[in-house]
């Protein structure tokens, strides 16, 4: 039943569908859900941008991104929780924050979103381009029509998708570690050496890794109908993405001197252990994209429809025309080569993960006091000042230092 104690019979949940439809998912689809979108074009590029800051850098910001953003989006878990209408993460910050964090929190979506995709389609040319001596604009095209009809079928079809692929990724991720490892050629002493200069610097693309806080929504329309398994969902999918996010970069750091790491990760790394890594780590870092393609184009869909009011985000008159839009941007900028691989990651890491992750602190506090809902389910003391002090210390740092080293101020990640 709902706050005024009426039952929705249309959703079997206390909470109400507006044009944003709700389609049953699992907890095991919620869990892979978050991992295929961690574990993208983020876990490609780190072990590039911490080239000049060395392994435990990397280690020792993705633990802490990690956490921090967990706890992020559990301020947007309960939000969402609290509220009876099913809406976006735009639409929870225009109630809760006011027309500003609508606004702000809609331009990080679209911030993120569009930069992951053309770290996505960066990087699948460069692969396909590596793997069958194609163009990589050819490759581009590969990689992005599969992708693009999974996402037209919408979140159900995205959830089902990324749960057998990221158990796979995960499987390969582990067989290309353990190879490394066991590589003629494997140096562990490299995995010791640290340059705390560019440390900085590295949070950016570690925070970018993680940021899931727009799925959120999503994630927990999908289990509107047993709102009490979405904390613990959100909880082992991201302790998943941190243990994958770590062996990526251990792995290319085993077999490969730092100057020999590539901004795709897994091109230098499957060429270092012999011919059939070069193939499983680049298949790896394609599924990793197109996992995370999937999910971010969905949610940028619904975000966009729930920003300016749209009728539904199925109705094809009003999801085609989107979904051209949103991939075509992204898609001329990396084909005109306006845009790197790494450029895209660390700007949007630097930006959205910031926007994304304080505004939720000032949703949860004024849900906590105006929320339609007294969910089964809240953050407790994961929401108190302490931790969201160090939140917005760290998340509001980072864009400061951004913009001093974009003037030559401070130095560069790399």
């Amino acid at each position: 039943m709902d706050g005024s104690g009426i039952a929705n019979t249309n959703t079997g949940s206390v909470y109400e569908e507006g044009a944003l439809k709700v389609h049953k998912l699992t907890p095991m689809e919620v869990i892979f859900t978050i991992v295929g979108c961690g574990i993208g074009s983020g876990c490609l590029g780190t072990a590039y941008s911490a080239r000049l800051a060395g392994f435990p850098v990397i280690t020792f910001w993705l633990i802490v991104s990690g956490i921090l953003t967990l706890c992020s989006m559990y301020y947007v878990a309960e939000s969402a929780l609290r509220t009876k209408k099913l809406v976006q993460l735009p639409g929870l910050a225009e109630r809760y924050v006011g027309t500003t964090g609508r606004f702000l929190i809609f331009l990080a979506v679209v911030i993120n979103s569009i930069s992951c995709l053309i770290a996505y389609f960066n990087g699948s040319g460069n692969i396909i381009n590596q793997m069958l001596g194609i163009p990589n604009w050819m490759g581009t095209f590969i990689f992005l029509i599969p992708a693009a009809i999974v996402t037209w079928f919408g979140l159900k079809a995205v959830g089902v998708a990324g749960k057998y692929m990221s158990i796979l990724m995960a499987i390969m991720v582990i067989i290309l570690t353990v190879a490394s490892l066991a590589s003629k050629d494997a140096e562990v002493s490299r995995l010791v050496v640290s340059n705390w200069k560019y440390a900085v610097p590295i949070f950016n693309v570690a925070a970018f890794s993680y940021i899931g806080q727009y799925l959120v929504p999503d994630l927990a329309r999908g289990l509107s109908h047993d709102p009490k398994k979405l904390a613990p969902s959100l909880l082992i999918g991201q302790i998943i993405v941190a243990a994958l996010l770590i062996l990526v970069p251990l792995g290319c750091f085993v077999v490969n001197p730092a100057n020999e790491i590539t901004q795709v990760a897994t091109i230098a790394w499957g060429e270092a252990i012999g011919l059939w890594a070069f193939f499983v780590a680049n298949i790896f870092a394609l599924i990793a994209m197109f996992t995370s393609f999937c999910p971010i184009t969905q949610t940028l869909i619904s975000n966009i429809v729930d920003f300016f009011n749209f009728k539904s985000d199925e109705a094809v008159k009003t999801r085609l025309p989107i979904m051209i839009i949103i991939i075509g941007i992204p898609l001329f900028l990396t084909l005109s080569g306006m845009v790197g691989f790494v450029d895209a990651i660390y700007f949007s890491g630097t930006f959205a993960a910031a926007i994304m992750a304080i505004l939720p602190i000032i949703m949860v506090r004024r849900a906590r006091k105006t929320g339609d809902i007294e969910p089964e389910w809240n953050c407790g003391k994961l929401a108190s000042w302490p931790i969201q002090g160090i939140i917005i210390i760290m998340y509001g740092g980072t864009i400061i230092y951004a913009i001093l080293g974009a003037f030559g101020i401070l130095p560069a990640g790399w």
